[in-house]
């Protein structure tokens, strides 16, 4: 029997097995960067180790350290989680020569499926040589051999970017997963991404717990995941599910494994077989009503599964809340996570709590929220319901575009579902939500309130200017900027004198209620010391009354999106070279994706201030693209 579990990953993932561990009275050892000393993982963990370093290179790839914790903190057992070690072969085995149990596939089962290549090859199925590539075969996929999540993946629609994202998935591959081997394989446009669940035991017992559609995804990169799969033809079902089966015991599997497809035109292509742990386990869990890492831990101790699957009941959906922008080419964020509450109701999963940092080294992915409902529905509308009323205070979120997907008529309507979701409809869904002029009141007068706490005053019998105070988006786009106008009034309350239509009722530092149109709406505010504002789901800043010219940049001047370093300059790229627009000009590496920054416009380069290996904040300058002066027409 198991008695003390290592758990060789971090954030969330590690804090879902400890869950289980607590459950099954298994003691539990975290380990951690320097980056993670203070994460949550760490802090529930009953034992931790330090891993020397904050780069996944030096810490949560090393699995020879990885080892060496697990002995020194006398645990008798080793679970990979997800991403990072989880798929390799080596690293499975020096767990289980070093004695411990090793809670996954036996390494030659993950050494026949882990690697995208070997997989397709046991199929039949041959990638492309990318020396070999034509325009012909366009659009083509770049893909990393080991681990998921998206990284290392690059969609290639034009010849000449080949070379570029085949270098660029390589790196990102090698940082995320220690292993830098990419393929070229045909891209097949807007499928349905779909996948079984499986789950299997040394003694020839295989369950097959039903599907999962995955297909609302941004950069190859799960976002809001179901259980099961809506809109399936039965016979197609049942061939997915046979497909995954013949494929477990084809490699004499056990453990839990996810065998994916891409199903298009009525037809399912084999894309790989994660053996371990999905991402979104969950919903499947919520389904079928089991404890997948419970089952795990009780396979590797060498129990039998019932003969019988479990039944299915009702409908789960996931929504990964991630630390980024989609409106900015879904650039990651980071800094403190001020405040972070669900409803009740709602299943979380996740590695922060309330006042920790979102740093730069790992995935930007807060939390999963999960719910379970008697029909699909009903699931979606509780979901989007429930993430609205979150409370995320910190850095930008993807918390509206979860609402919006959910509530999309080509979500609602599963015959319209598939992975070119948000390539069609992006913009749409990163509008900025409606209410921003009432919450920018309620912002306004609970720091008035606040003011008035602190040094007294109102209302005066000399009627005084109108107090103005703007606010809009913290990233600084002042096409959303909300102006208020107000004044205090006899009785100790407000006046909004704009925008129009809009009655106080009652207004404090923490909680404004307003009136329009004869409905009253109540607004809670919390204000930070730099100047961000938090009314309900909307983030504002307050705008300085004049503008300080040292923030004035030059034209066409290149910022950092994001904080990260950069990895790679375009080879050759001098200052004084002509450039082009949307010609790749240098990489950052940030959240362990690579981002491309490209020239604005087409002009010359003036400067370049990037290096490999700089560190960079977000906002600093990266280079100067000087564009072309239009000729004046002539009169």
């Amino acid at each position: 029997m198991i008695s003390r579990l290592l758990v060789a990953n971090r954030g969330e993932i590690a804090c879902r097995v400890f869950r289980t561990c607590r459950d099954l009275g298994v003691s539990t050892v975290a380990v951690y960067s320097d980056a993670d000393a203070g994460a949550l993982h760490v802090r529930e963990a009953d034992a931790a180790v330090r891993l020397p370093g904050a780069a996944p290179s030096e810490t949560y790839l090393r699995g020879d350290l990885i080892v060496k914790a697990a002995l020194a903190a006398g645990a008798d057992a080793v679970h990979p989680g997800y991403g990072f070690l989880s798929e390799n072969a080596d690293f499975a085995r020096a767990v289980i020569d070093a004695g411990l149990v090793w809670i996954g596939p036996p390494p030659a089962a993950i050494e026949a499926m882990a690697s995208k290549t070997r997989a397709k090859e046991l199929l039949g199925i041959a990638p492309l040589d990318p020396a070999g590539v034509t325009e012909a075969d366009l659009p083509v996929l770049v893909k990393a051999a080991a681990g998921g999540g998206g990284r290392g993946m690059r969609v290639v629609r034009e010849l000449s970017y080949l070379s570029d994202e085949l270098k660029s998935a390589s790196a990102e591959a090698a940082s995320a997963f220690g292993d830098g081997e990419v393929f070229v394989e045909p891209y097949v446009e807007d499928g349905r991404h779909v996948e079984v669940q499986l789950l299997c035991d040394a003694h020839g017992t295989v369950w097959a717990l039903g599907t999962r559609d995955c297909s609302l995804q941004r950069r190859h990169q799960k976002v809001i995941e179901e259980a099961p799969a809506p809109g399936l033809p039965a016979a197609l079902e049942a061939s997915l599910l046979d497909t995954a089966v013949r494929a477990a015991k084809a490699v004499g599997y056990v453990g839990a494994g996810t065998v994916e497809f891409l199903v298009a035109d009525g037809r399912a292509h084999f894309l790989e077989m994660n053996t371990r742990l999905q991402v979104e386990h969950p919903v499947t869990e919520e389904v079928y009503g089991v404890d997948l890492v419970a089952l795990q831990l009780s396979v590797a101790e060498g129990g039998k599964l019932p003969p019988e699957t479990p039944a299915p009941r009702g409908h789960a959906i996931e929504a990964r809340l991630y630390a980024e922008d989609p409106a900015r080419g879904w650039a990651p964020q980071t800094g403190a996570l001020r405040l972070f509450d669900v409803p009740e109701g709602v299943r979380l999963d996740t590695g922060y709590a309330s006042g920790d940092a979102i740093g730069v080294h790992y995935d930007p992915m807060i939390a999963k929220l999960t719910v379970h409902a008697a029909t699909r529905a009903e699931a979606v509308r509780k979901l989007a319901r429930a993430l609205e009323r979150a409370r995320i205070h910190g850095p930008v979120t993807n918390r509206d575009l979860l609402v919006a997907s959910l509530r999309h008529p080509e979500y609602t309507a599963v015959e319209a579902l598939d992975t070119g979701f948000y390539d069609r409809n992006l913009p749409a869904l990163t509008t900025a939500p409606g209410g921003g002029d009432l919450a920018a009141v309620a912002a306004a007068l609970a720091a008035a309130s606040a003011r008035r706490g602190r040094f007294g005053g109102g209302w005066r019998n000399l009627r005084s200017q109108d107090e103005t105070r703007t606010y809009g988006d913290p990233y600084g786009n002042h096409q959303e900027d909300h102006e208020v106008r107000y004044r205090p009034t006899r009785d100790g309350g407000y006046e909004v004198t704009a925008p129009e239509g809009v009655r106080v009722v009652a207004a404090a530092p923490d909680r404004v209620s307003l009136e329009t149109a004869g409905v009253v709406r109540h607004f809670d505010v919390t204000a930070y010391e730099d100047g961000t504002v938090h009314v309900g789901g909307h983030r504002l800043a307050a705008r300085p009354r004049f503008t300080d010219p040292r923030e004035q940049t030059a034209p066409g001047s290149l910022l950092a999106p994001m904080p990260g370093t950069v990895v790679r300059v375009a080879d050759g790229l001098a200052v004084g070279d002509r450039v082009t627009a949307g010609q790749p000009l240098l990489w950052l590496e940030a959240m362990k994706m690579e981002h491309r920054v490209t020239a604005p416009a087409s002009g010359t380069l003036t400067a370049l201030h990037a290096a490999p290996g700089r560190q960079v904040e977000v906002g600093a300058l990266l280079a100067v693209v000087q564009t072309e002066e239009r000729p004046e027409a002539q009169s």
